[in-house]
């Protein structure tokens, strides 16, 4: 993990250098001298190589920089007030379509070769086509525009505002879910044990949950993993349709604004939570398949 964070950061750092332009607002009406002494004021006048070292420093002291963009404000406290409203979407988004795509995956296997299990795939392969902007622009049209029933973007109307959004974000999720527990369970209701198991007698809803589902849980731990991470640090552009104050907002406005220090540490949270999360989905799938255990056939 520390290595792959350290080499994460590294090439992070080195293309931020490589970008065009300054992160200095109204770029064009400073002078030559203006824009060097700004470079002096914050440090971008250093070598490469120095600049890179002390950036290491100062995130092992958990200073991230500042925003050249919002008046000098600390990155760190600039994300902390964005990362409520991104992970809350993220995990509403996560929550739903895995439970969603579970049930529909579970009854396309359940139901398979008839017109249930067609419908099923076909709408996990809708889902996994379209993108998830396309189903925020539908999603405001029907239940906001026409139905009036949910805000079409208010942030400050409370959970009725993380409706829409949430949604949108659950497509994704939900179709990939659905795909692979059809695929896995297809093959796990076919093993040699859940014959034994339909020949002692047990019910098909029983034994499904009870032995199909649970080994069939392995490759969905595997997707589900680094999509919650993807969800939680916020969609660049659902964030914007919906008009959420979170960090993919933020971090739209900052590619665009050559925002050096605000780019790198949502990168580096970003990728911090994916390999934590990759982590602990190791000790998940001891959890649910004791197989996999080291040292477990001995």
């Amino acid at each position: 993990m520390a290595v792959t964070l350290f080499v994460i950061i590294t090439i992070t750092f080195l293309l931020m250098n490589l970008l065009p332009g300054t992160p200095y607002q109204d770029q064009s009406r400073l002078t030559a001298i203006q824009v060097q002494m700004l470079n002096e004021k914050y440090g971008l006048n250093k070598p490469l190589g120095e600049r890179y070292l002390n950036y290491l420093a100062n995130i092992l002291r958990g200073d991230f920089g500042i925003s050249l963009q919002f008046s000098d404000q600390k990155v760190s406290v600039l994300l902390k007030t964005r990362l409520g409203p991104s992970v809350r979407l993220g995990l509403q988004a996560v929550i739903f379509g895995a439970l969603a795509g579970i049930s529909l995956g579970t009854i396309a296997a359940m139901k398979h070769n008839t017109w249930i299990d067609t419908f099923c795939s076909l709408f996990a392969i809708l889902g996994r086509s379209a993108p998830n902007f396309v189903a925020a622009v539908l999603l405001q049209f029907v239940f906001a525009i026409t139905l009036k029933l949910l805000p079409i973007g208010l942030w400050n109307e409370g959970f009725r505002s993380t409706i829409l959004p949430s949604l949108a974000l659950s497509i994704s999720p939900m179709a990939d879910s659905a795909r692979f527990i059809r695929a896995e369970l297809i093959e796990v209701l076919g093993s040699d044990y859940i014959e034994l198991a339909r020949a002692k007698g047990m019910g098909e809803f029983r034994l499904v949950l009870t032995h199909g589902l649970r080994n069939a849980l392995i490759p969905f731990l595997t997707i589900i993993g680094p999509m919650t991470v993807s969800l939680m640090t916020g969609s660049l552009v659902v964030e914007n349709i919906f008009a959420v104050p979170g960090i993919g907002e933020q971090f739209t406005k900052s590619i665009l604004s050559n925002d050096y220090a605000t780019i790198m540490a949502v990168t580096i949270l970003f990728s911090a939570l994916l390999v934590t999360v990759i982590f602990l989905m190791d000790f998940l799938y001891q959890i649910i398949d004791p197989r996999v255990r080291v040292g477990g056939d001995r």
